[in-house]
Order: structure tokens, then sequence, then C-alpha cells
């Protein structure tokens, strides 16, 4: 007698019928479907655990020509901020049934096309992006229609066929400038960013938007720099050439902040005293610093929750909305009270 015989093995017939559900009810449930009762997806689960039922999602895979990898694309690691994004995306993702899979394009758009392309040669089941500069509707679009789920995250590319979750960026600029205006500064300037990203834009808005309100007569000026601590550095001495009477500066990121804070040192300033400062992501290390830093906060968390709330969406076939904002506060500390 042969005892070596192989056992057989457990198909997903075998568990919608320990189940007496139908296959199609197994199959919503392992795929993490929401289309299925949360009655149903208790027997399918207690038949899959008594069965020892294992899911070849490989296989799954190759049927349905997608994995269930998720690319998340971000445009710079070196940033602490997108550190905390890609926290706060993954525990999401994973809360999916889902797997991140994370790449940086250091914000080169022809870095970005490599990878994309690459990921694509995976079957991956959807792009969340951080768009790089430079990246267009078009090729958004062509990524959509090849039959990728596209989220672009923190950057709009308008009119994509994509949706976009971001931060109220405007919103939380304009409070930041409303905030020194109120305390009688009038000679005020707006730290750090590049053209090329619609965050820019959008925050630049808000520090504008503030003191045409106010119809004041206040001084505005406003420097680009690139969004590292070396950029805030540059961006504060050359504000200080042409404004060195300048009372407060809202900055596009923590950073920048961090970088002008340095640059003011070396001026024989004392940051929140001569000049207040106020930053835009409420990175940890802020509330540390001295004087701690007044920062826009944006929640990661819930950037990662409104994500995967969009792409749940898409891959059931339903329609998430275009564009959805990510509420902000501002948090007061010492560096502009």
């Amino acid at each position: 007698m042969n005892n070596n015989k192989k056992p057989e093995k457990i198909t997903i017939f075998d568990v919608a019928k320990e189940a007496q559900v139908s296959k199609s009810t197994v199959s919503l449930v392992l795929t993490h479907s929401d289309k299925v009762s949360d009655k149903s997806k208790e027997k399918v689960l207690k038949a899959i655990e008594k069965l020892g039922y294992v899911y070849n999602r490989d296989a799954a895979a190759l049927r349905s020509k997608k994995s269930n990898l998720v690319a998340v694309v971000i445009n710079d690691l070196t940033n602490p901020y997108s550190a905390q994004l890609a926290v706060g995306l993954e525990k999401h993702i994973y809360a999916l049934g889902m797997v991140p899979m994370l790449v940086n394009t250091g914000e080169d758009f022809q870095r970005q096309q490599q990878v994309v392309n690459t990921l694509k040669e995976y079957n991956v089941s959807a792009f969340v992006m951080v768009p790089a500069p430079g990246t267009t509707k078009d090729w958004v679009n062509q990524l959509v229609h090849s039959g990728f789920p596209v989220i672009n995250i923190m950057r709009e590319i308008q009119f994509a066929d994509a949706p976009c979750i971001l931060p109220d960026n405007q919103k939380g600029t304009h409070l930041a400038t409303e905030h020194l205006l109120e305390k009688g500064l009038n000679k005020l300037a707006f730290l750090g960013g590049t053209t090329e990203i619609s965050d820019y834009h959008e925050r630049v808005a808000g520090f504008r938007s503030a003191i045409s309100a106010r119809n004041s007569t206040s001084q505005a000026q406003e420097i680009t720099a690139p969004t590292n601590r070396q950029g805030g550095r540059d961006a504060f001495h050359q504000l200080y050439k042409l404004a060195p009477d300048t009372q407060a500066i809202v900055c596009f990121s923590d950073v920048i902040a961090y970088g002008a804070i340095e640059a003011m040192r070396e001026h024989d300033l004392i940051p929140g005293k001569d000049i207040k400062v106020i930053g835009f992501d409420d990175l940890a290390d802020s509330r540390l610093m001295r004087p701690a830093l007044s920062s826009v906060r944006i929640d990661a968390d819930d950037i990662g929750k409104r994500t995967c709330q969009a792409l749940s969406e898409i891959l059931n076939k339903s329609q998430p909305p275009v564009r959805t904002l990510v509420d902000i506060t501002l948090q007061i500390r010492e560096s502009s009270s």
C-alpha cells in the first residue's frame, strides 16, 4: 500500500460548500471586497480556518492580470514629511489586504517614468503617486487608460483622469498669514517652494489671499527655493538683502523654516523675536526646536485613510470624488507667538 499519497488540495469550492455560500461570495471575501455582508464573511473565514485553505494570490494575479501590490511612488523620501506620509499610506494599504511597494523618484519626472514602466510589468493593482515636477495630464491619463488605477496625492495634476487627495494648502497658509497680520506685522515674506509644483501655487495663494483680505498696505516678498534645508538658508539670505526689515515669514515647509532659522542666526537675529516664523507640515522635530516652530499641521494618517478609501472605491468599480481636500490645523508655538 502506498502511504505517500498527497492529500487532495483544498479548493475554493470546498470552502464555499463548508460555509454554505456561493463560490463568488468566497472570492469576494478573499479579495477584501466591500460587497459581502459581515455574516457571510465570518462564515467564509471560519471555513477557511477549519479546512486550512491557502489562497494562491500569484495564480489569482495571473488570472486577473493584477497582483495585490500597490505602487506607492513618492517624490522625495529624503524629506521627513514624505517618510511620515509613506507610513500613513502603508498602514491603510495593509488594512485593505494589499501590500505597498514603495519607490522614490527624487523629484525627477524621467525617473518617475522609468519606475512606473517597471512596476507595470509587475501588474500592480494601482499607483498612488506624489507626482514629480513635469508630470502632465496626458501622461497620467495614458497610465489610467492603460488599465491602471491612479490616485495622485499631495499634488494635483489639473484635469487629469485620476482622483487626487490634497491637504487644504491654501487654507493653511491663509490662516498662518492671518495670524501674523493680527499681531500688527505688515512686512511679511513667503519663502520656499518651486513654481513647477501645484502645492507651491496653492500655498502662496493662501499667503496672498490673507494679505488681500486685510486690504492692508503690507509689504510682501515671495522667494522660491528648493524644498530642502539649504533652500531655506539661501532663501533667507536673499530675503535679507532685499528686505532687511522683514518682520515675519511664512515658509513653504518646516524644512525650509529650519534652514531660514539657521540663516537668521548668522545675521545675529533671534527667531521668534526679531522675525516671526511659521512652517508647514508640522514635523515631529518642530515642537522640539528652540524656539518651538509654529506650523500648519497635515495629518499624514488622514491622507493615507482618504487615499485608501478612494482606492477601495476604484477597485470595487465605484467612482471616488475627483478632488478630496483634507483639513489642516494651525499649531501656534514660540516662533510666532
